[in-house]
């Protein structure tokens, strides 16, 4: 991706986080340089990081409600299967997680030749509250890096690898 390009992609997607509401407190910052054989472009990487964080409120929405098929519309494969156990987990000891992000440090780093995965890197703040019995039992400021791998469906990109590296 060109310079000019990479400060068009920024700037048109900074425009759209504006333009929805349920990003407006999130910090979101977006890198994107030479993201492998493929060429990236503006509008797919609009798309592909709009899915990742809707993907985020989609993951709090199912851990608070413990009902995994909300995780449907936007994780598959392994990611799907992971937070999918973790739910049937939470539920089972009765209590409710939720994931409230504040900032996400998104770094776009490989496109694969196809066009059928792109990977990023997520440096992500954000903070867990779980309740037991609709009583507050924790609350905890989290900083993580993320990797994940999202791949395209008929209409969005979802997320199918979300997995913490270690600090």
């Amino acid at each position: 991706m060109t310079p000019i390009l990479k400060k068009t992609f920024l700037f048109v997607f900074g425009l759209s986080l504006f333009a929805v509401p349920a990003f407006a407190q999130v910090n979101v910052r977006v890198e994107s340089s030479s993201v492998g054989p493929r060429d990236l472009e503006a509008q797919t990487g609009s798309s592909v990081v709009r899915d990742y964080l809707e993907a985020w409120q989609g993951m709090s929405r199912a851990m608070q409600g413990n009902q995994p098929s909300l995780l449907d519309a936007d994780f598959v494969g392994v990611a799907k299967e992971k937070l999918a156990n973790a739910i049937l987990q939470q539920r089972q000891i009765g209590v409710q997680t939720l994931y409230k992000d504040e900032s996400h440090d998104i770094k776009l780093v490989f496109y694969s030749p196809e066009g059928l995965s792109i990977q990023l890197v997520d440096d992500v703040a954000y903070e867990v509250t779980i309740t037991d019995s609709q009583k507050l039992a924790a609350t905890q400021h989290v900083r993580a890096r993320y990797v994940a791998v999202l791949s395209p469906t008929e209409s969005r990109w979802k997320v199918r690898i979300l997995q913490a590296e270690a600090q």
